[in-house]
């Protein structure tokens, strides 16, 4: 992992030491652990959490987290300190360093250093120079090792979705983009099966291949299996993820300003489910994963689907387009129609799909929806709260179905301004008649600004939540 913090718990030959403390009156304490060759002339700005001291030996700091009662919360502090500290490392040019033992236990460092990882993320290879130096490589810390692996193993992934989804729409296209995925296959033990143009129109998906007729590039729709010898589901779980490399609108064009400029983000959601099958892969979990990646553009080309056509969908459905903009979920219902295949126990789809769900919570969570048991619901968002990348169940009820009614369609691909991202959630549960569970990341997995350890545009949001999702499963 070039340019990201590396986390060891192996010695390294740095002296620079992190101290944290959570309370401000255990401050005098702290600095008697630290010991009397400390100069403390550091200005305690209440607005600041990392402080660097000076020693006769090297530069030390304190690193203040704020105390919250709330456990998810709390851990999220540490996090959050984690990525001041990086900075303020950075900024110092400091390579590595070392988290002090001080009344802290093992899962508060692992989140200080998960959030000095993540926050220590840039992309800058296209820069001939480069603005944000990178000077931090490695993190110190008193931990299990196989905790410390799964983790590094996670950021490894997230870091990966966020270059994904950061690169330029020529740099990956669909066909690159599931070359990509049979290496990493390859590099992993993950089967790895890449149905090209001929055999989607052999298999008449005619999402996939609608969204793609304005497009000069084919699509491709890419099958990743991981089933170990060993694993503890006799059905597999199924993971579903959007992968429109750009979107343009199709001929319903995006047409507000700044709309489209960032629509290279558009294949977001299969970034997630990629990273979370690679993190399943690399640490060797015993559960069956399988990933489903539609991926295509969407452009107004000569060919394109116009409003009012009628697409033929895989196994014959039908679906009457009146916004082609909406075509994020045509791909992705040939793709929930394809899983009928594994007779999953559950199928998970990311996606960002709608901005009614951006609107709706903004960049701080994931809508959630499906008709999936309470029971796994409530797993899915335990994990939510554990990685702080939440989950807000919407309604998912029978009635928003009448908004899709079709006159000349077995249904509509929108249902109106009333409840978009639940019409959205809806119009691919048609297309499903196993345990589903749908992931609207429209807001959280591309930002403006840098948002504490979420770096600036691709976040990587959905990569450590479905891991620790599948995870729990396997246990």
């Amino acid at each position: 992992m070039k340019d990201f913090v590396r986390i060891s718990t192996k010695e390294n030959t740095s002296t620079h030491k992190v101290w944290l403390y959570s309370e401000k009156e255990e401050l005098t304490v702290v600095l008697d652990r630290i010991g009397s060759d400390v100069q403390v002339n550091v200005i305690f700005d209440s607005k600041k959490s990392v402080f660097p001291l000076v020693s006769s030996s090297d530069i030390q700091f304190l690193v203040k987290v704020k105390k919250d009662e709330r456990q998810p919360q709390q851990f999220e502090n540490y996090r959050i300190a984690g990525d001041a500290f990086q900075d303020e490392a950075n900024k110092m040019g400091i390579s590595s360093a070392t988290v002090a033992e001080f009344q802290h236990g093992q899962n508060e460092y692992l989140a200080f250093a998960e959030g000095c990882a993540l926050g220590n993320y840039n992309f800058e290879k296209y820069k001939a120079k480069k603005k944000n130096a990178i000077s931090l490589q490695f993190i110190t810390l008193s931990a299990n090792e196989d905790a410390v692996h799964e983790l590094n193993t996670t950021i490894e992934f997230t870091c990966m979705a966020r270059d994904l989804v950061n690169e330029p729409y020529f740099k990956l296209t669909a066909l690159k983009y599931s070359e990509l995925m049979e290496n990493l296959g390859e590099e992993l033990g993950i089967d790895v099966t890449v149905l090209h143009k001929m055999q989607l129109e052999s298999l008449k998906m005619g999402g996939i291949l609608g969204v793609n007729k304005g497009s000069q590039d084919p699509p491709t729709f890419t099958i990743m299996e991981y089933k170990p010898k060993n694993a503890v589901n006799e059905q597999p779980i199924v993971l579903v993820g959007k992968g429109i490399v750009f979107d343009t609108g199709g001929l319903s064009l995006k047409p507000t300003a700044g709309s489209m400029d960032m629509m290279k983000c558009d294949m977001a959601g299969s970034a997630a489910v990629l990273g979370a099958i690679c993190s399943v892969a690399k640490e060797k979990l015993p559960i069956h994963v399988i990933t489903l990646i539609p991926a295509t553009d969407n452009r107004p080309g000569e060919n394109a689907i116009t409003p009012g056509d009628v697409l033929h969908m895989y196994k014959g459905k039908t679906v009457e387009v009146l916004n082609t903009d909406a075509e994020g979920r045509l791909v992705m219902a040939d793709a929930l129609e394809y899983a009928k295949k594994y007779n999953p126990s559950l199928v998970i789809d990311a996606a960002t799909l709608t901005g009614a769900a951006a609107i709706a919570i903004g960049k701080y969570g994931i809508v959630a929806m499906g008709n999936a048991d309470h029971a796994v619901f409530d797993q899915m968002k335990a994990s939510g709260e554990e990685t702080y990348e939440r989950l807000a169940q919407f309604p998912f009820w029978d009635e928003y179905n009448e908004l899709l009614e079709s006159d000349i369609a077995d249904i509509k691909n929108i249902g109106g301004r009333e409840g978009g991202a639940i019409t959205a959630g809806k119009f691919l549960e048609f297309f499903t008649d196993y345990p589903y569970i749908h992931l609207d990341i429209a807001g959280p997995a591309y930002v403006a600004k840098k948002d504490k350890y979420r770096s600036k545009n691709g976040t990587g949001y959905g990569v450590r939540m479905l891991y620790n999702f599948l995870k729990k499963q396997a246990q």
